[in-house]
């Protein structure tokens, strides 16, 4: 009788399905930080999304100044969900420092959305008012494409300089209830 391989047993680590298990486990950390980061920011976005429509069709702020404010609220609750959920587990270098550092790369990311904004709204607006001078055009190129692009470089930036380095060793362990 031969022995088989079915779904219950472990497989061996040179098949497909033994890769994919190596390959998550040494990039579980960065899935969950990247899983809380993504949920974090989209609360930020739904804030952001907000705040933009609610001051250009509200308040009638000018388009740039909508976005500017938006992003400034909506990176201040990404910040405090950033700082105490996603990177938690990391060390504290200081809340001033972090906070600093927060904003400024945020500040590139509101550039980056405010490039794609300024360049649909002013820039091919010029050429086609009624297509790219609209409310709908806005918001893609606000919040879709500069968004998306600004998130990009913010996951990266926030990673690399702001919440830095691993948990500290006099972090208390993780209790877990067993039954």
């Amino acid at each position: 009788m031969s022995a088989t391989v079915t779904g219950d047993q472990p497989s061996p680590s040179g098949t497909r399905q033994g890769l994919f298990r190596t390959i998550l486990n040494r990039f579980r950390h960065l899935i969950r930080e990247l899983g809380k980061f993504g949920l974090v920011g989209g609360v930020a976005f739904g804030v952001d999304f907000a705040v933009f429509n609610v001051a250009r069709q509200v308040w009638e702020m000018e388009t740039l100044s909508a976005k500017t404010v938006s992003t400034v609220v909506a990176a201040t609750i990404a910040f405090v969900g950033n700082r105490f959920w996603t990177w938690r587990h990391r060390e504290r270098t200081g809340m001033a420092r972090e906070y600093l550092l927060y904003f400024f790369f945020n500040t590139v990311g509101l550039a980056i959305a405010l490039a794609c904004l300024w360049i649909s709204h002013y820039g091919l607006g010029s050429v086609w008012p009624g297509v790219f001078k609209s409310w709908l055009a806005d918001n893609i190129s606000a919040n879709l494409i500069g968004a998306a692009l600004g998130t990009l470089f913010r996951f990266w930036s926030y990673r690399r300089f702001v919440f830095v380095g691993p948990a500290a060793q006099d972090a208390p362990p993780v209790i877990t209830k067993s039954d």
